[in-house]
C-alpha cells in the first residue's frame, strides 16, 4: 500500500512540471511548423518572375505616374487590380515602340490576349482585405507595399501576417496623413475574417 501511495505522490509532483512543459512543447511545434511551412507568396521578399519586365522605379518613380492610374480599382473596389494591356498601350502605342518587350506587349494587344502577370501581394483565403477604406482614409500605398516607386522589380515588402495588420489597426498614426481624424481601425475578428 505504501509503495502505491509513493508512486502516485511522485507522479503528482512530476506532472505539475511535465504537463506544462509538454503543452508548451506541443504549442511551439504547431506554431513553428505553421510559420516555416507558409507558402512563399505570403513571405516578405517574395518576388515572382513577371512575363514582361516592368520598372516601378521608372513609371511611378521617375515619370511620377500615380499608383491609381494603373491600379484604378483601389479607391472604388475591394481589389486594386492589375492593369490590362490596353492601359499599357495608352502610352506604349507611341512610346518606346521599338523595345522588344513593348513589341511583345503590342502583339498581345493586337491578339486580344491578356497579359498574365504573376500576383505579388496576396493574403490567405481566410483573410478579407478591402482597398477602399484604406485608400479613402488616405493611407499611402507605400505603407503596405513599400517604396514601390524605387523598385525596379516589385517584391512583397511586408509580411502578410496578421500581426502587421493588427499593429496598424491599433496604432495607425504612422500610416495616416497629417490631419486625419482616424484614431484606430477595427480589431474585431469579422473585420478581416469573413
Amino acid at each position: 500500500m505504501r509503495f502505491k501511495w509513493e508512486v502516485s505522490r511522485n507522479f503528482l509532483q512530476y506532472s505539475k512540471f511535465i504537463l506544462p512543459v509538454g503543452l508548451v512543447a506541443v504549442l511551439a511545434t504547431v506554431l513553428g511548423v505553421g510559420w516555416y511551412t507558409q507558402p512563399d507568396r505570403f513571405v516578405r521578399g517574395y518576388e515572382p518572375v513577371q512575363p514582361i519586365p516592368y520598372s516601378h522605379a521608372l513609371h511611378p518613380g521617375t515619370l511620377r505616374i500615380p499608383c491609381q492610374y494603373c491600379h484604378s480599382g483601389a479607391a472604388g473596389s475591394r481589389y486594386a487590380g492589375i492593369p490590362a494591356v490596353e492601359k499599357c498601350m495608352n502610352c506604349h502605342s507611341v512610346t518606346r515602340t521599338d523595345s522588344p518587350e513593348i513589341r511583345k506587349l503590342a502583339a498581345l494587344y493586337e491578339s486580344g490576349e491578356p497579359l498574365q502577370w504573376e500576383r505579388i501581394h496576396s493574403l490567405p483565403d481566410h483573410a478579407y482585405f478591402d482597398h477602399r477604406p484604406h485608400v479613402n482614409a488616405g493611407i499611402l500605398c507605400q505603407t503596405c507595399h513599400g517604396e514601390v516607386q524605387t523598385m525596379d522589380v516589385v517584391y512583397q515588402n511586408m509580411s502578410m501576417r496578421m500581426s502587421n495588420c493588427l499593429g496598424c489597426h491599433r496604432d495607425p498614426e504612422y500610416a495616416l496623413q497629417a490631419g486625419s481624424t482616424i484614431v484606430k481601425g477595427p480589431e474585431h475578428c469579422y473585420a478581416c475574417h469573413r
